[in-house]
């Protein structure tokens, strides 16, 4: 059984090979949900090269990596990504969804820390939530 998390990292183009390490960690160093090892959890793709393109007529103006991890522990790739010397760091943004959530966490380095901005939590037990409310 899998457990799988979407993630989306967009970084300027000067910190291509931090990113390129962070791929590198999630793939052979991530520790994984309950504790059960280290690695294999996946690894990021550049989704914005000239070969993928998309919607509107320009280029994008960001460098986004994305991946589905599988049975990460996301505390610690938040972690992680939060420790790295990124060049540009007012440029990267994080961006993360749990399996069986239906919206990205999105952290971004400010002040030189990592800080989560949208959303905190939303209540996914609310009717309101998922568009059933009773009017």
């Amino acid at each position: 059984m899998s457990w799988v998390a979407n993630v989306m990292v967009s970084v300027s183009p000067e910190d291509r090979l931090n990113v390129e390490a962070f791929s590198g960690w999630l793939d052979e160093e991530c520790p994984r949900l309950g504790g059960t090892g280290r690695g294999g959890c996946g690894n990021l793709r550049l989704i914005t090269d000239v070969d993928n393109r998309w919607g509107g007529y320009k280029n994008p103006e960001c460098d986004v990596y994305a991946a589905a991890l599988n049975h990460a522990d996301l505390a610690a790739v938040v972690a992680h990504f939060g420790s790295l010397a990124w060049r540009n760091p007012n440029a990267v943004q994080l961006f993360v969804m749990d399996q069986e959530e239906l919206f990205f966490r999105v952290w971004m380095i400010r002040d030189g820390a990592l800080r989560q901005y949208a959303p905190s939590s939303p209540d996914e037990e609310d009717d309101e939530f998922w568009g059933t409310a009773e009017s």
